[in-house]
Order: C-alpha cells, then structure tokens, then sequence
C-alpha cells in the first residue's frame, strides 16, 4: 500500500510540475500584455480611439484574471490532493 501512495505522490508531483509550467507560460504572457499597456502613451493615443484603449485594456484584465484564477485552482488541487494522501497515511497508522 506504502508503494502505491508513494506513485501516486509521484503522479501528483508530475501533474502538479506540468500545471505549474502551464501558469508560468500564462504568468509571462500577463506580464508582457501589462508592460506593453504601460508603454501606450499617456496623451492622445491612436490605437483605435478611446474604445480602442479601453478595449485593450479589458482583455489586459481578463488574462490576468484568468491567470490568478487558474493559480487558484492549483492551489486548491494541490491542497485538496495532499490532505486525501495525509488521510489516508494516518489510516494506514492506525492499522
């Protein structure tokens, strides 16, 4: 039993590495779109009026968003996979 959690815990670390790398891709993504809206000139830009800029700067939002969003659903995956393997080491103890 020992060595099946132990795969499972490899499993884990596995899926949890790749989500990871999947948010840091989406983490450097958010970071460029931000420095590129903090480029835009202050006075009188021409990207497509004030819609244009309000636009861009809406979809800035919703990547960060989504961004913290996902890193929040690792978390609580991370979280809610560890505690199931702790119940289940404590279970084994008390055989």
């Amino acid at each position: 039993m020992q060595n099946q959690i132990t795969k499972i815990l490899e499993h884990m670390a596995h899926s949890h590495e790749q989500m990871a790398r999947i948010l840091d891709a989406e983490r450097h993504v958010a970071v460029r779109m931000a420095q590129i809206v903090h480029d835009l000139p202050d006075a009188e830009p021409d990207f497509g009026g004030t819609e244009g800029v309000i636009e861009s700067a809406g979809r800035v939002n919703k990547t960060i968003i989504s961004y913290l969003n996902a890193f929040a659903d690792l978390q609580e995956a991370m979280a809610e996979q560890v505690g199931r393997v702790i119940k289940e080491m404590q279970g084994q103890e008390e055989e």
